[in-house]
């Protein structure tokens, strides 16, 4: 089973939208070495390993895990670089998409990809930078160890060359940190999967890492090598890894340095709430809507439980109102209550026609007015 942290691995530094860098992003997420292919790849290789040597499946299984959240990072930060990107302007002065009767999404007919404005509301998609969408395929898992490792470290040298890439793509401090970041994080992996093999026999010599350049010459990663995150590897377990078995010791990269394992990163990153974009429809909550999500999230504060269904609790029909519980029994002369309202264990029954103030101490019922 999985747990999960309401944070980012890592920090996504805002700058204007670009839709162009957000495709070139794409590769990143969607391509056949993209995080969707590792995080996947990895988890049915540690699903289908066999035998008892253990340490290798939670090596690969700790990888996989951290890849769940390289696709939420790069994912979040695809969406934040197309964000306002129909009021974009490329010297940053922006404006209100559609502001004084304007067409708001025509800028969007000669952008990088349509389809992250006409199908994604302006929100990353599983495709790659041409479009393609991911697929299954390019999982690899022989259920051959050796060739599994083997497999991954090619997969980690193409995803960490490509990502290089893109960040001589674009100057975008958006799209930069978080490519930074994987940069950083893909060359750990080398080291994982190669340091594996070199348990298994293999001498590297000066052949890694892939791409083998000064990295630090992008100053957003020697930033990250300044603390060290370039030899620790995550287990992300709470009942203990034996992945550090094998992840210990000299670095497979013959530089001098010590590689070793951590339960889970130091901190996480807060992330940034998308705000609605009335152009796109999303996320399409009418103030009755919004009204119902309002009361939902004070009963789960433990305000007033709400029960039954077919009444808005702004007077309007709607398909269901928030239920903790069963609906009440309703009378083929619909005489019953739609709705009960808790609090206390005290029962208020509403009708339609009927309101709410879910806000109150003691909630209480009265009609709705012409204008609710």
């Amino acid at each position: 089973m999985y747990f999960h942290t309401q944070q980012l691995i890592n920090e996504i530094v805002p700058d204007q939208p670009d839709p162009f860098a957000a495709n070139a992003l794409q590769e990143g997420l969607g391509g056949q070495f993209g995080e969707m292919r590792t995080m996947m790849q990895y988890l049915f290789q540690s699903v289908n390993f066999r035998g008892p040597a253990v340490q290798y499946k939670d090596l690969i299984h700790a990888v996989a895990v951290e890849e769940i959240s390289h696709v939420e990072l790069i994912a979040t930060t695809i969406a934040r670089l197309l964000d306002g990107a129909p009021g974009y302007q490329p010297n940053g002065d922006g404006g209100v998409p559609g502001a004084g009767g304007g067409t708001p999404l025509q800028s969007i007919l000669h952008t990088g990809n349509i389809h992250h404005f006409l199908v994604g509301a302006q929100g990353a998609l599983p495709v790659d930078a041409a479009g393609n969408p991911w697929s299954g395929s390019y999982v690899y898992n022989s259920g051959n160890l050796v060739l599994d490792l083997l497999y991954n470290l090619m997969l980690e040298a193409t995803g960490r060359t490509q990502k290089c890439r893109i960040y001589e793509m674009s100057d975008n401090k958006t799209l930069r940190v978080t490519v930074a970041y994987l940069i950083v994080r893909d060359e750990v992996h080398e080291k994982v999967f190669a340091k594996a093999l070199e348990s298994l026999g293999v001498d590297w010599g000066k052949t890694l890492p892939i791409p083998n350049f000064d990295a630090t010459k992008y100053p957003e990663v020697k930033a990250l090598y300044d603390t060290g995150i370039q030899n620790v590897q995550y287990t992300f377990r709470l009942d203990g890894s034996r992945a550090g078995e094998v992840f210990q010791g000299a670095s497979p990269f013959n530089d001098g340095t010590t590689i070793r394992m951590m339960d889970r990163p130091e901190q996480g990153f807060a992330i940034p709430q998308a705000p609605e974009r009335l152009e796109e429809f999303a996320p399409g909550l009418t103030p009755e809507l919004m009204e119902l999500a309002q009361a939902a999230a004070a009963m789960a504060a433990g305000g007033p439980r709400v029960s039954g269904s077919g009444v808005n609790l702004s007077g309007a029909a709607a398909g269901s109102a928030a239920s903790a519980g069963a609906a009440p029994p309703r009378t083929a002369g619909g005489t019953e209550p739609l709705v009960r309202v808790e609090k206390d264990g005290q029962e208020i029954p509403l009708k339609g026609g009927e309101k709410i103030d879910l806000t109150a101490d003691e909630p209480t019922a009265r009609p709705t007015s012409a204008s609710s």
